[in-house]
């Protein structure tokens, strides 16, 4: 989806956005949170209900929007609002298909104990 930016960071924007905020709504944000809007780094809003996510980054000579909303089911947004968090690309894909972020693996550990 986002290809060749891997090398680009991507940032959780911490709480809950109004979703009726467009590009210039949002980029006031990032720069609000201390962060350079132009950068080109991806920035991450969700809504109160957790069902909409927009995802704002500038790309050459101008600003992309990406918003993706569910019709069933909640994104896994993390419930700190105090800082913004900075996640990496598989997280952010994991985050966009349901999965929790705050795990750093998709499978459950395994213990298994020696018996003689």
């Amino acid at each position: 989806m986002f290809g060749g930016l891997s090398h680009l960071k991507v940032y959780l924007a911490p709480g809950y956005t109004d979703m009726r905020k467009a590009i210039n709504g949002l980029s006031i944000l990032v720069d609000d949170l201390d962060l350079d809007p132009f950068s080109g780094h991806l920035f991450v809003f969700c809504n109160r209900r957790q069902t909409m996510l927009k995802i704002l980054y500038w790309e050459v000579n101008g600003f992309c929007l990406w918003q993706k909303r569910l019709e069933k089911d909640r994104f896994s947004w993390p419930k700190s609002v105090t800082q913004i968090k900075e996640i990496d690309h598989r997280s952010l894909t994991w985050l966009l298909d349901g999965l929790p972020i705050h795990q750093p693996q998709a499978h459950r550990s395994l213990k298994y104990r020696i018996t003689a």
